[in-house]
C-alpha cells in the first residue's frame, strides 16, 4: 500500500512539473515573439490565445512525467530490494557470525570439559599408579621379610639338625662301639668255650657247618632253577617237557658257537650252553671264572663269529652267587650271543672286558657301585651313581640303608 501511495504522489507531482514546463515553454514562446516585435493587437491575439497549453503539450507532459515516475518508482523498488537484501545478506551475514561464534564457544566449553575429564582421568590414574606402586612396594617387602624369615628358620633348622646329627653320629658310634666290644666278648667267650670243648668237638663242627651250609647252597641252587623254569613255562603257556621238546630257531646258532670254541679253546671252557627261551632265544654261553675272558677275546676276534659290539653288561645278586651277563651282536653275521659268568658273592671279582670293548667301560662302573663287583683290568673303576663315601651297594639283595631314618 505505502508503494501505490508513493506511486501516485509521484505521477502527481509529474504532472505538476509538466504543467510548470509547458507554462515555462509557453512564456519563452511569448517572449520570443514579443521579441520580433508583434503589433499590440497581434501581441493581444496571441496572449489570448497562447494563455493556456495545447492538449497535446499536455499529454506529451503528462506521459513523460508517467515514464518519468515509473523510472522513479523502478529506481526506488530497486534501491529499497537491495537494501532489503543488504539487510537480509547483513541480517545472514550475523546470524552466521553469531552461530560461528556459539559454536566456536561451545567448542571451546566442550574442549574445556574435555580437558577437565582428562587432568582428572590423568589424576585419578596416576593416583591408581601410584597406589599400585605403594602396593608392589608394600607386597615386595612382605615378601622379603617372609623370606627372610624362611632362611632364618632354615639356618636354625640346618643348626638344630648339625647338632641332631652330631648326636646321632655320637650315639650311633657309641652304640657302634658297644656293639662291637659285646661282639668281641661274645667271640672271646666261644673261643674259650671251644677251646674247653677239644679240638675234635671243634673239627665237628666245623664239619657240620660246611655241610648244612653247602645244603643250603644247593637247595638254593634248587628253587631258583625250578623258578626260572617256572617262569618260562608260563611265558610260553607250554610245559618245561614241552619246551624242551619244540626246538628253537636259534638252536643252529648255539651249536656252531659251541663247536667252534671247544675246537679252538677246549672241551673244559664252557660251563653249560643254552637258549634263552626268557630272552628271544639268544643263545647263551656260561663260562667259567678262569676262561671268561679267553672267551670273550675269541667271540671278537674269531673269523667265523666276529661279535664287534657289546651292547649291554649288567650284574645279578642271586644270594648264592653273582652272575656277571654280557650281550654281544656280529654286524658282519647280524647274529647275536649272551655270555655270562657266576662268580662268588663274598668276593665278587671278574676281568674286565674294556681292553676288548670300550662300551664295557660305564656298565662295569655301574655294576661295581650298586652291586660291589670289580673288574681287574677296568682303567677306571669309581663309583659313578652314589660316590666312593656311600656305604653299601643298594642292589643286593640284603642291603640295609646306612641311615634308615634317612
Amino acid at each position: 500500500m505505502s508503494e501505490e501511495k508513493d506511486l501516485q504522489q509521484l505521477k502527481k507531482e509529474a504532472a505538476e512539473r509538466a504543467k510548470q514546463l509547458a507554462r515555462e515553454r509557453l512564456a519563452a514562446k511569448q517572449a520570443a515573439e514579443q521579441a520580433e516585435q508583434p503589433s499590440d493587437d497581434a501581441k493581444k491575439d496571441v496572449t489570448e490565445e497562447k494563455t493556456e497549453p495545447s492538449a497535446d503539450d499536455i499529454a506529451l507532459a503528462k506521459k513523460k512525467a508517467a515514464e518519468a515516475a515509473r523510472a522513479k518508482a523502478a529506481e526506488l523498488r530497486k534501491q529499497k530490494e537491495a537494501a532489503a537484501g543488504k539487510k537480509d545478506a547483513a541480517e545472514a551475514e550475523d546470524d552466521i557470525a553469531l552461530a560461528k561464534k556459539k559454536a566456536a564457544e561451545a567448542a571451546r566449553a566442550k574442549a574445556a570439559e574435555l580437558r577437565k575429564q582428562k587432568e582428572a582421568a590423568a589424576g585419578n590414574q596416576a593416583v591408581e599408579a601410584e597406589d599400585d606402586i605403594a602396593l608392589a612396594k608394600k607386597k615386595a617387602a612382605a615378601a622379603a621379610k617372609a623370606k627372610a624369615a624362611a632362611l632364618a628358620k632354615q639356618k636354625a633348622k640346618e643348626k638344630a639338625d648339625g647338632e641332631t646329627d652330631d648326636e646321632l653320629a655320637k650315639q650311633k658310634a657309641i652304640a657302634a662301639a658297644k656293639a662291637k666290644a659285646a661282639a668281641a666278648a661274645k667271640a672271646k667267650a666261644a673261643a674259650l668255650a671251644k677251646q674247653q670243648a677239644g679240638a675234635e668237638a671243634s673239627a665237628d663242627s666245623d664239619d657240620e657247618l660246611a655241610k648244612a651250609k653247602a645244603k643250603a647252597v644247593a637247595a638254593a641252587k634248587a628253587k631258583a632253577a625250578a623258578a626260572a623254569k617256572a617262569k618260562a613255562a608260563g611265558a610260553s603257556g607250554k610245559t618245561p617237557s614241552q619246551q624242551e621238546k619244540t626246538p628253537s630257531p636259534n638252536q643252529p646258532l648255539l651249536d656252531k658257537y659251541v663247536k667252534v670254541i671247544r675246537e679252538h679253546l677246549g672241551e673244559d671252557v664252557l660251563e653249560d650252553a643254552y637258549i634263552n627261551r626268557l630272552a628271544k632265544d639268544v643263545p647263551t654261553l656260561v663260562a667259567k671264572k678262569e676262561t671268561y675272558y679267553k672267551i670273550a677275546e675269541f667271540l671278537k676276534y674269531n673269523e667265523q663269529l666276529g661279535f664287534d659290539y657289546l651292547s649291554e653288561l649288567h650284574g645279578t645278586d642271586f644270594q648264592t652267587h653273582m652272575e656277571v651277563y654280557v650281550h654281544l651282536y656280529s654286524y658282519k653275521n647280524r647274529q647275536a650271543v649272551a655270555l655270562k659268568v657266576k662268580i662268588d658273592r663274598d668276593q665278587p671279582e671278574i676281568d674286565s672286558l674294556v681292553p676288548l670293548w670300550q662300551g664295557a667301560n660305564w656298565p662295569e662302573c655301574e655294576a661295581y657301585d650298586l652291586l660291589g663287583i670289580r673288574f681287574k683290568g677296568h682303567p677306571n673303576l669309581t663309583r659313578i651313581l652314589l660316590g666312593e663315601n656311600w656305604v653299601g651297594y643298594p642292589l643286593r639283595k640284603d642291603y640295609e640303608p646306612y641311615d634308615v631314618e634317612v
